[in-house]
């Protein structure tokens, strides 16, 4: 798709509209029919940064008589995605930025064990309208409407769309079309179509926070529809999602790769930090830092650090080496993905109690981080994922549980006297087992 974008100095609406006879006679004869057909989308528009500024319907819908999705429309060549290839027309830095982010390569899920598991045990229809809307889905072009997108793909927003340009991503993910509303891109609503949920319950979790309690009492004072909108300066009751992961502060410029400030990754059954953790941290440290004192700062990662790594240690690694263990002596019944109950148990202690608690924890909601967390991690493991671990009466698998029940300081709680355990906790004892999960030198 050869799409381009035509921004020709700022104007206003009525200017476009005195040069219709001009470059912009495609965008009037556009207006002239979806302002009666579609009034809501037009008002949109027209009130829209884009409409205020003289950008209109064929900048961004024009398209080459060669791509694949271009089709003729009252007169005009036009295609109905507008990809983030078109947005960076103008938008040249944060195209880049968006191209090379997490969000845009959120598509790339619909091969993993995520989409698998909603194929087989779900089917297309939940795929379309449940995994591929947030994630987004390869477009296709309707075999009976040449040209035109295919239903099994179109509508979709999903951050992470395959376009037939061959971009990745949909700003209109965020920036919801035909507004593009940067007060609603920043509001933690926005996120909350995709970020929550069992599995990754982020809405939810800044909803619960000091954070979010704030951003509930204080939105009116937000100033949201400023221009720069820098943490400190137009605002500083509260943050939102965009404050943290996104937006400008006296000394970092607005990032549209929203990994640029996230030191660990939480979605995997193991967290690592991500590569060049360090100047990431300190990228979010930085905005923390509009609000927080250092002390207080540095404390919250001191504790984050030791959850995640309490979580690592204690039961995602031995949870992950049982399950390498079955199935290298081959132990499951079925051999289909997914069709084994102890491949499910595995699957929600790490893929939905596991990352409700690390998310918990860094996004500072104790519920998540323990009761919708940690307690049903511990609970998983104890007494859903090793029973059914057992069940195969594997002396290899066996061994290697009665081990880490027996030795491991962290598990040997199982088998020792509560009275033992109340006295160790008072007296500090039974907390010293854990403290070397606070050695900042092991975050790794």
């Amino acid at each position: 798709m050869l799409k381009r974008l035509s921004l020709v100095g700022i104007v206003t609406v009525a200017g476009l509209l005195l040069a219709a006879t001009g470059g912009f006679a495609a965008t009037v004869d556009c207006i002239s029919c979806h302002k009666a057909s579609n009034p809501a989308l037009y008002m949109q528009w027209k009130d829209s940064g884009h409409g205020q500024n003289g950008v209109g319907c064929y900048d961004c819908h024009k398209a080459a008589p060669g791509d694949v999705d271009a089709f003729e429309h009252n007169g005009a060549t036009i295609a109905t995605l507008v990809t983030p290839k078109d947005c960076g027309g103008c938008h040249e830095a944060i195209e880049k930025e968006t191209s090379n982010s997490y969000h845009a390569h959120a598509g790339e899920i619909l091969q993993s064990k995520d989409a698998y598991l909603a194929h087989a045990a779900g089917g297309l229809p939940i795929v379309i309208v449940g995994c591929e809307s947030c994630h987004g889905a390869k477009m296709i072009i309707d075999q009976n409407a040449p040209n035109k997108l295919s239903p099994l793909t179109w509508p979709n927003s999903g951050i992470g769309r395959l376009n037939p340009d061959g971009s990745k991503g949909a700003c209109n993910a965020c920036h919801t079309r035909h507004s593009f509303s940067k007060k609603q891109a920043r509001q933690p609503e926005n996120c909350g179509k995709c970020h929550l949920g069992p599995d990754h319950p982020q809405k939810e979790i800044y909803a619960e926070s000091k954070h979010g309690i704030a951003y509930s009492g204080f939105k009116d004072k937000m100033a949201l529809d400023s221009k720069e909108w820098v943490v400190g300066e137009d605002y500083y009751e509260a943050p939102t999602c965009a404050t943290c992961h996104m937006s400008a502060t006296s000394n970092q410029p607005i990032t549209h790769d929203v990994g640029n400030r996230i030191s660990w990754t939480l979605r995997p059954p193991v967290s690592k930090t991500k590569d060049n953790w360090k100047q990431k941290r300190q990228n979010m440290k930085d905005v923390c830092s509009s609000c927080h004192q250092e002390n207080f700062v540095n404390g919250h990662y001191f504790q984050y650090d030791a959850l995640v790594k309490l979580y690592n240690e204690k039961f995602a690694k031995p949870a992950g080496a049982i399950m390498t263990m079955v199935k290298d002596e081959k132990l499951m019944e079925s051999p289909a993905a997914f069709s084994n109950q102890i491949e499910w148990e595995y699957w929600e202690l790490w893929h939905h109690e596991g990352r409700r608690a690390r998310m918990g924890a860094a996004m500072m909601g104790p519920d998540y981080a323990w009761w919708h967390g940690i307690y049903d991690v511990a609970h998983n493991f104890y007494f859903k994922f090793i029973p059914e671990a057992r069940h195969y009466k594997n002396a290899k698998v066996n061994a290697y549980i009665d081990n880490l029940l027996a030795t491991d300081p962290m598990h040997k709680w199982l088998s020792t006297n509560t009275g033992e355990i109340k006295k160790a906790i008072g007296s500090g004892e039974f907390q010293k087992i854990y403290m070397k999960l606070f050695d900042q030198s092991t975050t790794k």
